[in-house]
């Protein structure tokens, strides 16, 4: 009764036994990794739909800016028409990034790790552990030949996926070193085939934001680098304590990291050290410039390049003054900030604070011609935050602006009214691929508010997309009309 129950309604029932609860949990992770295993087949049949051959005119393939064959995985994997990967990413509520991975992943492990791909639907290996396993085929450097490709197959799938991200790197070594792929001096040492595979890294783990305002930033060093990185933290840390700072050792070598950013060492604290702050709340050191030493009169050392932040804080005014909101949002990423790390920023002593006019993200701009004047420009940018595709998040400072409604450039000389005027209710951020896949494609897109856009794909999926981000559109709600000035 219990098991009918379950079955049919999808849910656990309430007088479940504790041994009862561990066996529906149980038999819940099989259905999520078959399930997982059917999207892997599902995303490579995707694919075989969309071959090069999928894009209709040939012309295309010469045309700048048009669709062409995608190459997303290894040597030996099928090419994909690139525009698909739009349409499966929208109805998965995933970018078309993660969407070009998944595919990827999925052609990778059916064509060049099949071992591996046949456990994943016998329920020996959860898809995620051969998704790991095919990314890093995929992205090996030196590439892996098929029949590399196949050794690493074999030799996972012997384990039937366990092994670890270090054995993963260790095995793949092997592999260029068995197949000659990084064609090594013959004269050097045996061993430094392991070399081949070069872990050294610097990444920005801006995936969240601590409360206190922090990231955390990983590397992986050469071993004298990573030496001489330590001494220069380790001098800078002692140099804080010397001067007065009562903060841990840890929170001191954190800030050594900062000050060794920004070309500051514990002998020369006279360098610009905090970035400037500007725009709503932008900060930027300028490149180039150094200051004299004034306990010295010698010239300090060069400041580092130029570092813009662009933050934006909630404020209103109580009638004495102008109160802002204790967090704020950094465009750089999309993350969180606190006021009292911007003033920090602002109250240093070698800091160069610039103010900028406020923008009226409420106000209708518009400029003759086609283009858009700086103004308007960062106007959009602020209004949208990123591009506005379903499900993208590239910031919008790094996008194109789009007009809508395409502009006729003939209009004015045939005395025709201009379709898609230089206005901000037609205008919007997308990233260079979507603004290519918008104006070569069957996506169509409309402004149905002030900064809400409605999407249409070419298959009639529809999605919603706000600052607030994207959400998909019922085929029983119809279209809304389309925003006035």
């Amino acid at each position: 009764m219990i098991e009918t129950l379950e079955r049919n309604t999808g849910r656990v029932a309430d007088d479940l036994s504790a041994s009862g609860l561990l066996a529906s949990i149980k038999t819940s992770r099989q259905v999520e990794h078959a399930e997982a295993a059917r999207q892997l087949d599902l995303a490579a049949r995707w694919a075989d739909l969309h071959p090069p051959e999928s894009i209709h005119s040939a012309a295309t393939f010469t045309t700048p800016g048009c669709e062409h064959e995608e190459p997303i995985a290894g040597q030996g994997t099928p090419l994909v028409a690139e525009f698909c990967i739009a349409e499966l990413g929208g109805v998965l509520g995933m970018s078309s990034t993660s969407a070009k991975k998944l595919i990827g992943q999925a052609l990778e492990l059916r064509h060049r790790l099949p071992r591996l791909w046949a456990q994943v639907h016998a329920g020996v290996v959860p898809a995620w552990k051969a998704r790991t396993v095919a990314e890093t085929t995929i992205h090996t450097v030196p590439a892996l030949t098929v029949e590399a490709a196949a050794h690493v197959d074999a030799q996972v799938a012997a384990v039937a996926g366990r092994i670890g991200p270090a054995q993963l790197d260790r095995l793949v070594a092997d592999t260029i070193k068995r197949y000659d792929l990084a064609h090594p001096d013959p004269a050097a040492d045996p061993e430094d085939g392991y070399l081949h595979v070069d872990p050294r890294h610097a990444t920005l783990r801006d995936e969240d934001v601590h409360f206190a305002g922090t990231m955390r930033f990983e590397a992986e060093l050469d071993i004298a680098d990573a030496l001489d990185v330590n001494n220069a933290v380790a001098r800078d840390a002692e140099t804080q304590k010397a001067l007065g700072s009562t903060e841990s050792l840890d929170v001191r070598r954190s800030k050594a990291l900062g000050n060794l950013a920004r070309t500051q060492t514990a002998l020369d604290l006279t360098i610009d050290a905090a970035p400037q702050i500007g725009g709503r709340v932008a900060g930027e050191e300028r490149a180039g410039a150094s200051r004299p030493d004034l306990r010295s009169g010698h010239p300090a050392s060069p400041a580092a390049r130029e570092v813009v932040i662009h933050a934006h804080f909630d404020s209103r005014f109580d009638g004495v003054q102008t109160v802002f909101g204790p967090t704020g949002r950094i465009e750089e990423g999309q993350r969180l900030v606190l006021l009292d790390q911007v003033k920090a920023w602002c109250g240093d002593s070698h800091t160069k604070v610039t103010i900028k006019p406020v923008i009226d993200l409420n106000a209708e701009l518009s400029a003759p011609g086609y283009e858009i004047p700086a103004r308007i420009r960062e106007q959009i940018i602020l209004r949208d935050r990123t591009c506005v595709f379903p499900y993208c998040t590239r910031p919008a400072r790094r996008t194109d602006v789009d007009h809508i409604v395409e502009y006729d450039h003939q209009a004015e000389a045939e005395g025709r009214p201009q379709p898609g005027p230089t206005t901000t209710s037609n205008l919007a951020c997308l990233c260079r691929f979507h603004h290519r896949l918008k104006t070569h494609s069957a996506w169509t897109y409309r402004m149905v508010a002030r900064g809400v856009f409605e999407w249409t794909s070419p298959h009639g999926h529809r999605y919603r997309r706000d600052r607030h981000g994207t959400s998909p559109i019922s085929p029983d709600v119809p279209p809304e009309p389309p925003a006035r000035p």
